[in-house]
């Protein structure tokens, strides 16, 4: 599998990933059998206007950026990262349960399941 180009990441803004996140994707990439990529997505709808979506990919896109991080390997699409910049990429385990959280600064109001948002 080829790595995807590199994204002129010099005008967009940084995402970063946290170690517990970073973990986490590597041991559901392990368990895939094959190189994989968590891909992270900002779409219209949810109960605060946006949502992030979350889904495992074989390959990256040419605009991708990709972020790794200790065998983990994320990916943003240039649209969803004008929506996430300045963001972190977090995994929690909560008694709960546990979830992938997006942290981020530019979301001006969420809701209780972490994945809605409204800038």
């Amino acid at each position: 599998m080829s790595e995807a180009p590199a994204l002129d990441t010099a005008a967009a803004p940084v995402v970063t990933l946290s170690a517990s996140a970073a973990r986490r994707i590597a041991e559901i990439a392990a368990g895939e059998g094959h190189p994989t990529y968590l891909r992270i997505s900002v779409e219209g709808g949810g109960c605060s206007g946006f949502q992030y979506k979350f889904a495992l990919v074989p390959t990256a896109e040419a605009d991708d950026l990709v972020i790794a991080r200790d065998g983990a390997r994320v990916l943003i699409d240039r649209v969803s990262l004008d929506y996430m910049g300045g963001s972190e990429i977090d995994f929690v385990d909560e008694l709960i349960g546990q979830s992938f959280r997006v942290h981020n600064p530019n979301a001006t109001a969420g809701c209780g399941c972490g994945t809605s948002f409204s800038l």
